[in-house]
């Protein structure tokens, strides 16, 4: 049986309750809102993984060095084709580095990562049939001191399974 894996960036529960906030802005948009306790920014998907190459995954992550940054969270936005709506910001150079790296170390793996561009964003809502009225917010500040491997699980709270430090 297989894992499903991504890295992530993992608020805080100051910062997951201002962006729990922030959805609440949005009304019910969709039945399917994302729980609280999973909210994250994924900085790189892994996918379905044999848990063998569980090591080699963490061990990839660990010779990576990266600076903390900050990211802004200052809209809201839609991603038609997949159904969802998030709360995001712009990539900075930081951000952009430490999804790279993930990215560029994951595939020499062996194992396959996604090339689109990193588009920073927290998911709020999935299944939303039709683009809703999206307001403006006060923007968050998410001060990134550390990124995480997660396990997702269905039925279950994503689970944080590795955590490194930026300098």
């Amino acid at each position: 049986m297989t894992r499903r894996l991504f890295f992530a960036l993992w608020p805080d529960p100051e910062l997951r309750q201002a962006i729990a906030a922030c959805r609440k802005r949005l009304g019910p948009i969709s039945r399917r809102q994302v729980p609280d306790h999973n909210l994250h920014l994924t900085l790189l998907f892994v996918g379905n993984v044999d848990p063998e190459r569980l090591p080699d995954l963490i061990e990839t992550a660990n010779g990576l060095r990266a600076t903390a940054f900050e990211q802004r969270l200052d809209r809201f936005g839609h991603f038609p084709r997949a159904g969802l709506v998030w709360l995001g910001g712009p990539a900075g150079p930081q951000g952009q580095a430490l999804a790279a790296g993930l990215a560029e170390r994951v595939s020499g793996l062996g194992l396959g990562v996604d090339d689109r561009p990193w588009r920073p964003h927290v998911t709020l809502f999935r299944r939303v049939s039709r683009r809703p009225e999206l307001p403006e917010i006060k923007p968050l500040r998410w001060s990134v001191d550390h990124y995480v491997l997660i396990e997702s699980i269905p039925g279950r709270p994503y689970q944080p399974l590795a955590r490194w430090p930026l300098a």
